[in-house]
Parts: structure tokens; C-alpha cells; sequence
């Protein structure tokens, strides 16, 4: 059985061992093993589709077209199977709680306490599956600015040189030297909607955003080409803001001036 203590037990021991940092601010992960964080729901992801039909064949396309999705990417974590079971207890796996658009991909029932240099922590923050080689935090600006974490823009993967934290879970912690990143948009999409828009993967694009107010234009919008993937733009959540997506009237894809440049 899962053992939880309460939040402010919890702030107490981290802030004890952030006070009894060393010198090169590692934290006392002694200290943080003895705390539990208790899984309560993050925030979920929001979407604004141009079509309320599910399409079929191609992936994501309706009526022989393709079939548009923008969604605001919440904060969230990528764990490798080791650090599951760090985390979580020894032989934990992710446990799926809500499948994404993307297929294969989920949102899992385990959430993380993600802390920062500064005495700051993001509780609950979701763990996304499957699992990965490496593990990676993903934050919005303001989630970097609250951990007092400056989280370079990124794209998924891409860590090395990025700044760490802690994460800490029911089990125990684990201290992350580098994977702090702030996702840099991009947009997954299979082969035939790349033909459609006359990309390839790597290339860049175009994101419009028609709202009343505040339409928006998001220019270095990578392309994921993948030939499972369904149409789908992530944007996270100060992007989605913005842009009031949820009120969103129009959402327009379109190929960059010079989409032979890639990141």
C-alpha cells in the first residue's frame, strides 16, 4: 500500500534539506527519501480540434483531408524504468490512466513532486508513458520561473547541458543532473500529411491561431514525421494562454518561408 504524508511534512523536510545544501547546491537527498508525495490529478491537457470527427485512414485525416488538432502539453515528467522503481517501489511500472491522441502514448496514474534549487517544489506533476532511456521534466515558463529553474527551450531529447532537480515520489528520490527543459513546439504528423503540406520531418512551419483578441502567430514549429502519427500541434500551457486557445475560432498549419531549416 502507497504511503502518503501530509503536504506541509512534506515542504518541511525538503526545505530542511535545501537549508542544508552544500556548497555546489546539490540537495540532502537523505532527508528528501524520507518524504511521500500523494498523487492528486495534475492539470490535464486541453485541445482544439478543426473537426469534431474522429478520423480513420490516413492516421488522423476526415474526409480526405487531414484533420488539425492543436493541444496545450501540460507540465509533466519522463522516467526511465530505473527511476520508476526508485520513485515508486521496486518492481512498479507506469500504470495507464488516460490514453493520449498520439497512439501508444499515455497519461500515467503516477505523478512526481518536481523540486527546485530554490527551496520551490511543483507538487503532483503527471509522468507520462511509456517509459523512456533517459528521463526528462518538461515545464511551461512560469513552472521554470516558480522552481527558480532557468529551463532552456528544447527540443524533446535534446538535455544535454540542461539544467536538473530532484523528483521525489512515494518510495523515494532521485536527483536529475540535467533533463529540465521547456518544450519547444512542434507538430506530429504521419507521412501523408507531410506530403499534404510539402514538408518532411525536421522542417519547419507555421502555427495560426485565430482568436478574438489575441490571434497569435507561432513561427519554428518543428515536424515529427512519424507514420503512426495523427496530426497534432503541442503548444504548452503559457503558448495556450496566449492565445485563449479554448475560445480559438480558427487554427491554421501552413508551410515556414523556408522550411528546409531545421533545429
Amino acid at each position: 500500500m502507497t504511503q502518503t504524508i501530509d503536504r506541509n511534512r512534506i515542504e518541511q523536510l525538503v526545505r530542511s534539506a535545501v537549508m542544508a545544501s552544500t556548497a555546489n547546491g546539490s540537495l540532502d537527498l537523505a532527508a528528501l527519501n524520507a518524504a511521500a508525495v500523494n498523487g492528486n490529478s495534475a492539470a490535464k491537457p486541453v485541445s482544439r480540434s478543426s473537426s469534431g470527427v474522429m478520423p480513420k485512414h490516413p492516421p488522423g485525416w476526415v474526409n480526405g483531408k487531414p484533420n488539425l488538432r492543436v493541444s496545450i502539453s501540460a507540465r509533466h515528467v519522463h522516467l526511465t524504468d530505473e527511476h520508476v522503481e526508485i520513485l515508486f517501489g521496486a518492481g512498479s511500472v507506469l500504470e495507464p490512466d488516460k490514453d493520449l491522441y498520439q497512439d501508444g502514448f499515455y497519461a500515467a496514474k503516477q505523478t512526481v513532486m518536481v523540486v527546485g534549487p530554490r527551496r520551490r517544489m511543483l507538487p503532483s506533476v503527471r509522468v507520462l508513458g511509456p517509459t523512456r532511456p533517459f528521463s526528462q521534466v518538461e515545464l511551461a515558463l512560469t513552472d521554470s520561473i516558480s522552481l527558480g529553474i532557468n529551463a532552456p527551450v528544447r527540443h524533446s531529447g535534446q538535455i544535454e547541458g540542461t539544467p536538473g532537480c530532484v523528483l521525489v515520489g512515494p518510495a523515494g528520490t532521485v536527483q536529475l543532473d540535467q533533463g529540465v527543459i521547456r518544450a519547444a513546439r512542434h507538430v506530429h504528423m504521419n507521412f501523408a500529411d507531410a506530403e499534404h503540406f510539402g514538408v518532411k520531418n525536421g522542417d519547419i512551419m507555421q502555427l495560426k491561431i485565430k482568436s478574438d483578441g489575441c490571434s497569435v502567430v507561432f513561427e519554428d514549429v518543428l515536424v515529427r514525421a512519424d507514420e503512426a502519427a495523427k496530426l497534432e500541434v503541442h503548444i504548452d500551457t503559457d503558448e495556450g494562454n496566449a492565445c485563449n486557445l479554448e475560445a480559438a475560432s480558427e487554427v491554421l498549419l501552413r508551410k515556414d518561408d523556408c522550411a528546409c531549416k531545421s533545429h
